[in-house]
């Protein structure tokens, strides 16, 4: 039965609002996926088929869907404030999901929570870290036996990450082809994994507590970088982990 949700997210960040208003309209690809940039304008047209219906930079940017074009949800908004803080040298943003699930809320609503806190992560290691440079994007997604609960620790093995580490420790994690990332683990609970090397992040989604393959994404910020074969060689070593040739 067709039921709404709102997902409300609050953070301060150490950057203008002129750099998160960029990351939010032009600049997905450094830390969720890119994006065609929305038209600049009240009523314009907004990524994937949307609707811009807040443009007030470097304030106030909203955007409605009726269209999802995923099963499951019927209408999506994401609404995003950006209020100055000391002098404009910093941010705090508030985030704002809502819409409407046409079916099982409660797993549909688990899934969103959890993976906003994680792409807002995310765009808060891009703003500190990388932010202006341009991405390239990768993603990767495991076979069929990593839709289980089990697979992102079958994930943090093979990426030689000891159990205890938490996020903000130092490691060498193993990436493709035997080559060590060295950084730090930005981010680890039961459902993701984030590294952040001195040119990358790199995300590991554990989907499977939904019932959906593990995923990997790559945002690498360095020059001439190819996302293309980083995809590859992520999936080349997703299928290795699993066991699927």
């Amino acid at each position: 039965m067709p039921e709404e949700f709102e997902i409300v997210r609050e953070f301060e960040v150490g950057v203008p609002p002129e750099r998160v208003w960029a990351a939010l309209t032009t600049g997905t690809a450094g830390y969720l996926w890119p994006m065609d940039p929305p038209e600049p304008r009240e009523g314009g047209r907004g990524p994937f088929g949307s609707t811009v219906t807040a443009w007030d930079p470097p304030r106030r940017y909203t955007i409605r869907s009726e269209d999802v074009g995923r099963p499951g949800q019927s209408l999506d908004r994401l609404d995003h404030t950006v209020e100055p803080l000391d002098e404009g040298r910093r941010a705090r943003v508030r985030h704002v999901h809502n819409g409407v699930f046409t079916d099982d809320w409660n797993k549909r609503y688990d899934a969103a929570s959890k993976h906003t806190n994680f792409y807002l992560h995310t765009l808060c290691e891009y703003l500190t870290h990388f932010a202006p440079r341009p991405a390239a994007f990768a993603r990767a997604e495991g076979p069929a036996a990593s839709a289980t609960a089990g697979a992102l620790a079958a994930v943090g093995h093979a990426l030689h990450l000891a159990d205890d580490a938490a996020a903000g420790t130092g490691v060498g994690a193993r990436g493709p082809g035997g080559h060590t990332l060295h950084g730090v683990l930005d981010y680890r609970s039961p459902y993701f994994i984030g590294l952040r090397t001195d040119s990358a992040l790199v995300r590991f989604f554990g989907r499977g507590h939904w019932g959906a393959p593990l995923g990997v994404s790559v945002h690498d910020f360095a020059p001439g970088a190819d996302g293309r074969a980083q995809g590859a060689a992520w999936q080349d070593w997703l299928n290795g982990v699993f066991g699927q040739s």
